[in-house]
């Protein structure tokens, strides 16, 4: 993209800046570190210049927002057209206490639903199955049947709202629900939108949520995509997660390439099972981390959108402009939240939202600062959401495409980022003897994913407690006396009053219709037959969470994991 006479030029001009500007105040006064890194320790340099990045090809390496390799945006006009989806995250306690939070985000503004499920929910148990108790309601809404849905959606057209689904191993009942949930209000199957999180490769990686084994799992997941592509072409029926491999501690160089390695496999499995690549690689979503080295994160999004552009293309043939615009949802860092002092929180997710936006994601979530102690509180969940309306509507970070595109040190961070993802990403295809699948689940198997993530996060704290990495009040800046804010409670009745609806929704319901159900699901199960329509069947049977997850494992088995990480 330069001229190599002007690289010359520029490299001359460097050495005479170095010798006469720079290393008489290095001499002088030195820096204030002898190494200067982000958070994932990846050094940055101290200046950059179009030396930096003399090989960068604009037409290749960057073109246009909106055509590939979209590393400049996957649209012409970005946010100048419309803002990304604000979402927050939201859901605790009693189906009918998280409608009311759902109620009051949509009326300050809030843009798209996102969904927070309780432990038994995640993990397709009942709210009175024993293994339940003491965790009803906590983290998250209890969903035991489409009763819960019901009421979480009373009062809400779904044919106005997009809804998230953050859910794993259950993720094809809640599915199932909010299809039901459609049938129910009159809305079109193909016209409902969302996304379903439903990323088991990754549970395997990080998050360590399951109730069958990865290769089952693989199957149920790729039963939704082909579901979604025939009935809610609108509805993401997965997104590809890389949050919870950097919230494990990974780097973002890890956490870009592991998501990416997933995705591909995704791909594959997809494939195996018949469809075409174009058919249903547009509904495949991603959900990214964003932490505070705002420059690394800015272009680690960048540097994902031309890897995704380049390989769904070169790998599996995708001719479609939708199969290569990777599209994301982006959250801040949970992990980077503390405790102490949380009113910096605020400061912290401000930064990390910036870098969302700055690296051109469609949907964002921001931390509430009290997240380090409890749920979120009302104050503390607006505060988020108006810190994204104050980057969309008062920063100017909305109106330019790609801001930072071509700034030397962006752009050189940009491919550094990527060749060190595409080496990790050659290395699981190569685990798989040339497939991303089977590279994938091999790693599983073997501990890969786990033990470079362990190490990543393992060397993170050692720089913390060697003082190497500063955490504002926690290692540095501390207070004697810290305050509390106010905290959002759950109340210990949340656990019997939902049991008790669970209870009256068992007498009321045709027990009849539900053996049947349950009954057409096994068979559905036995003959590798997809199944998502008898999963939707089961729900509107009223069939419970436990009891349509119970199939699964009774068919599959359960899973531990057996390997040793040293």
């Amino acid at each position: 993209m330069f001229d190599d006479d002007d690289l010359a030029a520029i490299r001359e001009s460097r050495e005479e800046w170095e010798a006469e500007r720079l290393d008489p105040v290095l001499d002088g006064y030195g820096e204030r570190s002898e190494r200067f890194a982000t958070v994932s320790n990846h050094e940055v340099d101290r200046l950059y210049t179009p030396a930096d990045v003399a090989d960068l090809d604009y037409d290749e390496d960057l073109g246009f927002p909106g055509e590939p390799p979209y590393t400049r945006g996957v649209y012409p006009t970005m946010y100048r057209g419309r803002t990304w989806t604000m979402r927050q995250f939201a859901g605790f306690g009693t189906p009918s206490e998280t409608n009311e939070r759902f109620q009051y985000l949509i009326d300050e503004g809030q843009t798209g639903l996102s969904t927070a499920f309780d432990m038994p929910s995640l993990m397709g148990l009942d709210s009175d199955d024993p293994m339940s108790d003491g965790e009803v309601g906590r983290e998250g809404v209890a969903v035991d049947t489409l009763r819960d849905m019901e009421i979480i959606f009373d009062g809400i057209d779904i044919s106005e709202v997009s809804t998230s689904f953050t859910i794993n191993p259950s993720a094809p009942v809640i599915y199932a629900m909010y299809v039901a949930i459609a049938d129910q209000q009159g809305v079109p199957r193909e016209e409902i939108r969302g996304t379903l999180q439903n990323d088991m490769l990754k549970e395997f990686i990080a998050q360590k949520e399951w109730v069958v084994p990865p290769r089952p799992s693989l199957d149920l997941v790729v039963d939704t995509v082909a579901f979604a592509v025939e009935q809610t072409p609108k509805f993401n029926p997965i997104s590809i997660s890389g949050y919870h491999i950097r919230e494990a501690g990974s780097t973002a160089i890890q956490e870009l390439a592991f998501t990416l390695a997933d995705g591909l496999a995704y791909v594959e499995a997809c494939e195996e099972r018949g469809m075409d690549v174009d058919e249903f690689a547009p509904q495949l979503s991603f959900f990214f981390n964003s932490h505070n080295a705002i420059f690394e994160e800015v272009a680690k999004f960048r540097a994902g959108r031309r890897i995704w552009a380049n390989l769904i293309e070169e790998w599996y043939g995708a001719e479609s402009d939708a199969s290569k615009a990777m599209k994301f949802h982006t959250q801040t860092a949970g992990q980077s939240l503390t405790a102490q002092q949380p009113l910096n929180n605020v400061v912290r997710v401000t930064i990390q939202a910036l870098a969302g936006v700055l690296g051109g994601t469609q949907s964002l979530h921001t931390n509430s600062f009290d997240e380090a102690l409890a749920l979120p509180s009302e104050d503390a969940v607006r505060v988020a959401l108006r810190t994204q309306q104050i980057i969309a509507e008062e920063s100017g970070a909305a109106d330019i495409v790609d801001p930072l595109g071509g700034s030397f040190a962006v752009e050189a961070l940009t491919d550094e980022i990527e060749a060190e993802a595409m080496d990790y990403i050659e290395a699981i295809r190569e685990m798989g003897d040339g497939s991303m699948r089977e590279g994938v689940l091999t790693g599983i198997d073997e501990g890969y994913f786990h033990r470079e993530i362990q190490d990543s996060a393992y060397e993170y704290q050692q720089r913390v407690e060697a003082d190497e990495e500063v955490v504002v009040g926690v290692n540095a800046y501390t207070v004697a006396e810290d305050t509390e804010p106010e905290l959002l409670r759950v109340d210990e009745e949340v656990q019997e009053s939902q049991r008790e609806r669970l209870a009256d929704v068992k007498a009321e319901r045709d027990d009849g219709a539900v053996e049947d159900a349950l009954a057409a699901l096994d068979d559905a199960i036995d003959s590798d037959e997809n199944v998502m329509p008898a999963i939707v069947d089961a729900v509107e049977a009223y069939a419970t969470m436990g009891e349509i997850m119970d199939r699964f494992e009774a068919h599959h088995g359960s899973y531990r994991e057996s390997i040793s990480i040293t």
